[in-house]
């Protein structure tokens, strides 16, 4: 495939932007074929592992799971069959320093509506990306792209500027957990971890499991980030309930808990956070 020709998927919730990009990338970039469209993140997602495209144009904010969380899910879900991992472009409505956070991460990004001139700019960079891609034989790796967007999250004021939850000022002590017609109070310090399971969070202790009827999103800030680490997007553990992390011969990682009998995958996306001293 010549470096001009490429696939690309577009997320955008809202219609009329979706199809504006659309009509601007197709003047400006004939050989560039929409493999998707798709107007929120899991759609994107599901989209993006489905046809491997090699641009994702990802809206930031967007109903359910966000641009940003599907990007950081793709990095987690991506085969690693050898195949480059999509070069990410953001289409974004922030001002100006939460751009150059994106800068400095090296993503790119598309002010909406997206403007021609602007616009013209992305797509220069991205051939040459591809054609640097083409020239060599490792590609673009998901690991990469998990670097950038730790970057990008991790920047100042970042998180506030693309609507993330707040840190709580207090870290959260006591879970009030409903079971049947009592209220059940759940030290934090008890919990083992925490589990995504649909609208609801699994709250997982030595001796028993609790259901809140929270997202993780909305939890996760609220707990003390020093002693609660995620591990994956839909996991949250306890770092004193960690006993050890073990790489098989595939080089992923998962833990042994103290408390549990279960071992818990780390994604590559929390790899990081496991190196030996």
């Amino acid at each position: 495939m010549s470096p001009l020709t490429a696939t690309a998927l577009i997320a955008e919730d809202e219609p009329l932007l979706a199809e504006g990009l659309r009509a601007e990338l197709a003047a400006l970039w004939p050989e560039l074929r929409i493999v998707a469209m798709t107007s929120h993140g899991q759609a994107a997602l599901e989209a993006a592992l489905a046809q491997r495209p090699e641009i994702l144009f990802l809206d930031i904010r967007m109903p359910g799971m966000s641009g940003l969380e599907a990007a950081q899910a793709l990095a987690e879900d991506w085969p690693e069959d050898g195949r480059p991992f999509p070069l990410l472009v953001f289409v974004t409505a922030y001002d100006q320093y939460a751009l150059k956070a994106f800068e400095q991460a090296a993503l790119d990004y598309v002010l909406k509506p997206a403007q021609r001139e602007r616009l013209a700019q992305t797509c220069a960079r991205l051939q040459a990306a591809l054609r640097q891609r083409a020239g060599s034989d490792a590609g673009g790796s998901a690991a990469a792209a998990v670097t950038q967007l730790r970057q990008l999250l991790a920047a100042p004021g970042v998180a506030q500027a693309l609507g993330l939850p707040a840190t709580a000022a207090s870290p959260l002590r006591l879970l009030q957990v409903s079971v049947g017609n009592s209220i059940v109070m759940v030290p934090v310090d008890e919990v083992v971890y925490f589990e995504a399971a649909d609208k609801y969070v699994r709250v997982l202790t030595a001796e028993r499991e609790y259901l809140v009827r929270a997202s993780l999103r909305e939890l996760l800030p609220q707990l003390d980030g020093t002693r609660f680490w995620q591990v994956h997007r839909s996991l949250v553990v306890r770092a004193e309930a960690i006993a050890r992390a073990e790489r098989d011969e595939a080089g992923r990682l998962s833990l042994a808990l103290r408390q549990r009998p279960e071992r818990l995958g780390v994604s590559r996306m929390y790899a990081h956070l496991f190196k030996g001293l």
